[in-house]
């Protein structure tokens, strides 16, 4: 026991520095009715810092929706008594965030190093990368896609059996920094292809005959920054002359109906979209690649949290994509077969009347290049833990998730283009 109350301590402290312990902050969930609720927040944010979990900005919440935020502990008094006085129905989701942060190291598992069902730090994930390729090079190969704006290597695992011509299927994770669990499915995914290839025949006949390449964590830098500095950092690291806001939204910078809707132009803000389209070096790179191997990329999936949702083009407007339907049907399918497994259910639809208007997106991005299945996922859960999912949760969502990826993955081969 002592072991593992070691072992929590240290996690806890490379996970939050002391300049963010977010002692006493709280996350609330308000009801929104209408445009007056509406206008209601938004002035509650002209006044108060606030951070918020989902929608993304005080500009993309809609009538008859919620909206979670975090607030610092010095202004939770002040926000309550806004909300009572304007009568705003709300609760709070998590009382202490330090607490929920703390908890989410809650893994019985007591490896030191890499362990699959732990949150890792990216030192261990590069390590992995590493070593997982090494030691399977029949199935896995290791490259580097690009560097980060601090210089690190973004690493593309290329995970299927060696043959000719293979249609492929290009996944990402870890586009926005804080949202750990997704780096987890990432490497869960790659665990499991080696796993079980040559003993599950559905898992033997699916890396036989597709590519998968996938893409561990795009936001390196700032995935380092949630474990040493800030655990609810979103953005890349990036810095530019004229501000002294570091950061940009990487799942803003596409172009894809960049910076229209649901994006903003200042720096400071979480949702903030760039100086131009691609301007971030992770964009880049990952653009790059699915342009240089778009006649063999299929499906493009994109792996985010939270919301349990399964979303596909248009983010970036109301329009439809002119394979809605099969979109619709094949998404309605895939989560379906998800909750078999653990009942998780999942809501699925357009990006932008599904979750919000959002523009920049990689998953429109995708679509737009020819890509036309195109998803992205939004894991586990719905708020109650939201970005600090812990750790005992690891292995069922990504068990589950897993299973919509392979239901995709062979639609998408039984209907190649």
């Amino acid at each position: 026991m002592l072991v593992f109350l070691v072992l929590v301590t240290v996690a806890l402290a490379s996970a939050h520095n002391s300049d963010e312990h977010f002692e006493g902050e709280k996350v609330f969930r308000v009801y929104v009715k209408n445009e007056n609720d509406i206008n209601l927040i938004h002035e509650l944010d002209s006044t108060t810092q606030i951070d918020f979990w989902k929608p993304d900005s005080a500009t993309l919440i809609k009538s008859h929706s919620t909206v979670d935020f975090r607030v610092k502990a010095g202004d939770t008094v002040t926000v309550e008594d806004f909300l009572e006085q304007n009568e705003l129905h709300y609760k709070v989701l998590i009382s202490n965030l330090r607490s929920t942060l703390e908890a989410q190291f809650d893994s019985r598992v007591r490896a030191t190093g890499h362990s699959y069902q732990k949150y890792n730090n990216w030192e261990l994930i590069e390590a992995w990368t590493e070593q997982v390729a090494t030691e399977n090079p029949d199935l896995i190969s290791r490259s580097v896609l690009g560097t980060t704006f601090e210089g690190r290597s973004i690493y593309l695992l290329k995970v299927g059996k060696a043959g000719s011509n293979k249609p492929a299927i290009f996944m990402d994770c870890g586009f926005h920094a804080r949202e750990w669990i997704s780096p987890a499915l990432c490497q869960w995914f790659v665990k499991e292809a080696v796993r079980t290839y040559g003993l599950d025949s559905q898992t033997t006949e699916l890396l036989d005959k597709v590519d998968f390449y996938v893409v561990p964590v795009l936001n390196i830098d700032g995935y380092v920054y949630t474990w040493t500095k800030n655990r609810m950092w979103r953005k890349t690291r990036s810095t530019q002359a004229g501000t002294s806001c570091s950061g940009t939204d990487l799942n803003r910078n596409f172009d894809a109906g960049w910076c229209q809707i649901g994006a903003s132009q200042s720096p400071c803000d979480d949702t903030y979209c760039g100086r131009t389209a691609e301007s971030e070096k992770e964009t880049k790179a990952l653009a790059d690649f699915i342009r240089n191997n778009l006649s063999s990329i299929k499906a493009y999936l994109t792996i985010h949290s939270y919301s349990q949702m399964l979303i596909y083009p248009y983010s970036y407007d109301y329009k439809l994509t002119e394979n809605d339907a099969e979109l619709s049907a094949l998404a309605k399918a895939a989560v379906e077969e998800l909750a078999s497994l653990y009942g998780t259910e999942y809501t699925y639809g357009p990006g932008a009347t599904t979750i919000y208007p959002a523009a920049g997106g990689s998953d429109d991005w995708a679509y737009d290049q020819g890509i036309k299945y195109s998803f992205t996922f939004e894991l586990r859960d719905t708020g109650k833990y939201g970005f600090l999912l812990p750790e005992s949760q690891i292995q069922a969502t990504c068990e589950e998730t897993l299973l919509a990826i392979k239901y995709i993955t062979k639609y998408v081969l039984e209907h190649l283009y």
